[in-house]
């Protein structure tokens, strides 16, 4: 190929970083989000309502930051756009179905009835929007082992108790592998203050739907 401009350039960046990308066995990619599936890695997840960030939004961001299928999961433009997110969901936008008690609920059951069993739990929080948990699987479960079956129980019994006929989850999920001791306190930090940063809540404990209360 002969490169003309700086459009080549990018297009030849691209294809080396995909070739480079599937050669990597422990990552899989599922949509625009890679996934790492590394056993005994402690993992951040996330995962949200299907309504809390429009799909439009989310384009427009991959599209300006050039986000691609297959990208480098630590390339500095996948914690751009997890920020964007994360910033974005904060603010409460949707439906936000998870600030029922009933349905916050439901989601803390199903976060807690494989706990010991696929995964060790290690925090938790139920967000009006989204959730975060924080997990170290067991017992060689891959991370679609412990979030499919959480998004489909909570999903399917949300939408039958609220009579709704739309997706409840977001297909994706977002997450992250945890690097060291440091990278593990302000996850845990992160998660059990979520509450306290979107203004929900004076304290960590006092947001019931979290393990932070408990």
């Amino acid at each position: 190929m002969e490169i003309k401009s700086a459009a080549d350039v990018r297009v030849l960046k691209q294809k080396a970083e995909r070739e480079a990308w599937a050669s990597v066995p422990d990552w899989r990619s599922r949509c625009y989000m890679p996934h790492c599936n590394e056993i005994g890695r402690i993992q951040s997840i996330t995962f949200r309502l299907a309504d809390s960030v429009p799909a439009e939004i989310i384009a427009e961001w991959r599209k300006e930051l050039e986000i691609f299928p297959g990208i480098d999961a630590s390339d500095p433009r996948n914690a751009e756009l997890r920020r964007r997110i994360e910033k974005y969901e904060d603010a409460g936008y949707g439906k936000c179905w998870l600030r029922y008690p009933l349905i916050a609920e439901l989601v803390r059951n199903a976060l807690l009835f494989f706990d010991g069993e696929k995964y060790r739990l290690l925090e938790w929080c139920i967000m009006p929007n989204h959730v975060h948990t924080l997990v170290l699987p067991v017992n060689e479960f891959m991370l679609a082992d412990i979030v499919h079956p959480w998004k489909s129980y909570t999903g399917h019994s949300a939408k039958r108790l609220l009579n709704l006929t739309e997706p409840f989850w977001m297909v994706e999920y977002y997450d992250r592998f945890i690097r060291d001791e440091r990278h593990l306190e302000n996850a845990r930090e992160y998660i059990r203050r979520n509450p306290v940063a979107a203004s929900l809540a004076q304290n960590a404990e006092d947001w019931p739907w979290s393990s932070a209360s408990e």
